[in-house]
């Protein structure tokens, strides 16, 4: 925590939590068994990330293409999301923390679904960090989304061709209100970035980690801030015009 300059804390961070069934494989365990320990994982670093000052925390828990995943594996992830939602409930509670969700949610289960929603309902107060899911989750079926949404606004004449603006099309995606990711984190040594956050990361810093998901600890998450802390962000400027 020493070399963190809790002046600089990014914002919003944003990881594509990567490698679960490859450290399973590597421990000789079945692929849930990664999932359950990356479960692990996100406690500690959601709580790593709310005690260094980060606002907003998005993992990328589920993606889309995730439902084409063999059945017991995406049940078993439900219910592991399940026991997520119904043992993490009160601590989010007591630490402040509000849950979020991205992704077309309507796909889960209605039991899963349901409790999501009573959790957001129950952890709104929260205003220490914000910590959003990203669920069935694809950030080009979200772009696409909003273009509907928009072209629909149109069609009705709520709003004209030439008013369209990135602030109105960023108002139709699914992080609506919520500010830009300053840094996105991947772990599993994989160098891409897997249809997250397209539109939003458009000036985001990128770290991409050697560790499997479950072996990422809260001192590598610190190393990302600090990693973080000594790139100079310039949005297109030349550094001289930086108030960074």
């Amino acid at each position: 925590m020493d070399q963190i300059d809790k002046t600089k804390v990014p914002r919003h961070v944003a990881i594509i939590m990567d490698g679960n069934g490859r450290w399973a494989q590597s421990q000789g365990l079945p692929r849930l068994e990664g999932h359950r320990q990356g479960a692990v994982t996100v406690e500690n670093i959601t709580e790593a990330a709310r005690t260094v000052g980060v606002s907003y925390l998005t993992l990328y828990a589920f993606s889309q293409e995730n439902w084409n995943r063999p059945d017991d594996e995406t049940a078993g992830l439900m219910q592991l999301l399940t026991e997520f939602l119904i043992s993490k409930k009160e601590k989010m509670i007591k630490n402040g923390i509000r849950l979020h969700t991205i992704g077309r949610t309507e796909r889960l289960p209605e039991p899963v679904k349901e409790l999501l929603w009573q959790t957001i309902e129950a952890t709104s107060a929260g205003d220490k960090m914000t910590l959003t899911l990203a669920l069935s989750y694809g950030s080009r079926d979200e772009i696409l989304r909003a273009v509907q949404k928009i072209s629909q606004q149109v069609k009705e004449g709520q709003v004209s061709g030439d008013q369209i603006s990135e602030e109105l099309f960023e108002s139709a995606l699914d992080t609506e209100k919520m500010p830009d990711p300053d840094l996105v984190i991947r772990t599993s040594g994989e160098n891409r970035v897997s249809n997250f956050l397209l539109w939003q990361s458009a000036y985001a810093e990128y770290i991409f980690i050697e560790p499997n998901w479950p072996e990422f600890t809260e001192d590598m998450f610190l190393n990302c801030i600090a990693e973080y802390q000594k790139r100079e962000r310039r949005f297109g400027l030349i550094s001289e015009q930086v108030n960074d």
